[in-house]
């Protein structure tokens, strides 16, 4: 089982980016099994993947600090164990799995354990598992997500941008994250942006992996509510993911 994490702060890409690598495995793995974890707050990972969405995480976890809503003859972990199972969107060839945000204030130390628990169990039961995470790694620095094999931080064509990547990675250094390696990736770019940004890239510590132009047919898509992974393979942005999937070797 491989682990993938996507992050960046808002609006870069990072869904387009986590849509984008679920379309190449699906078309190029067809026989392996993908699990995609949406953990950003504002999350619209299922928009992207064109599946529904009617129940979360974070209703879970409130469900866990109440003691009159585990079932008799149940423990809270069997509990979070079986409403696990319900939180998962299944699809043809992938499934979907939305964190959400926490409904009310308060501790989450022990549900967040449970679900840190019971979420290796889930995860065993894939091949890959795309996370499409928040700017502040905040489910990845709790280690609700452990063992990341690959996190690609999603940077737009700005140096605003770029320097809120390298915000990320340092965060991913202070708290000793359990990765083994770290990417950036420059989204929406033009012909010429990458080659501006350089100087400002090479201060991240980060190695370039690669870059998204700015793709009029996402946008369109975006306009009309269409999935991202219904993106023809000729679509400018399909095409430059193809080219990062090929340095990864998925």
């Amino acid at each position: 089982m491989k682990q993938v994490a996507i992050a960046g702060k808002g609006g870069v890409g990072k869904t387009t980016f986590a849509a984008l690598l679920l379309r190449y495995l699906q078309k190029n793995r067809p026989d392996i099994l993908l699990l995609a974890v949406d953990a950003d707050p504002n999350a619209n990972l299922n928009e992207a993947l064109g599946l529904k969405v009617d129940k979360t995480i974070s209703t879970i976890l409130e469900g866990t600090k109440d003691p009159k809503a585990v079932p008799s003859g149940m423990t809270k972990e069997m509990y979070m164990e079986y409403k696990l199972l319900d939180a998962v969107v299944e699809a043809e060839k992938i499934d979907l799995l939305v964190m959400g945000n926490p409904q009310k204030s308060g501790c989450y130390c022990y549900p967040n354990d449970l679900l840190r628990k019971n979420l290796e169990k889930l995860r065993s039961n894939y091949d890959y598992v795309i996370i499409d995470n928040e700017a502040g790694l905040e489910h990845l620095s709790r280690r609700i997500v452990s063992q990341v094999d690959l996190l690609i931080v999603v940077s737009d064509s700005t140096v605003r941008g770029v320097r809120s990547a390298a915000r990320v990675y340092e965060i991913v250094q202070a708290v000793s994250l359990d990765v083994k390696a770290v990417y950036l990736v420059v989204s929406k770019t033009t012909d010429t942006e990458v080659a501006k940004l350089q100087e400002e890239i090479a201060k991240t510590g980060l190695e370039l992996l690669g870059s998204i132009p700015l793709d009029p047919l996402v946008a369109e898509y975006d306009l009309q509510g269409r999935p991202v992974v219904d993106l023809p393979d000729d679509a400018v942005a399909v095409v430059a993911f193809s080219k990062i999937a090929d340095k990864l070797k998925l």
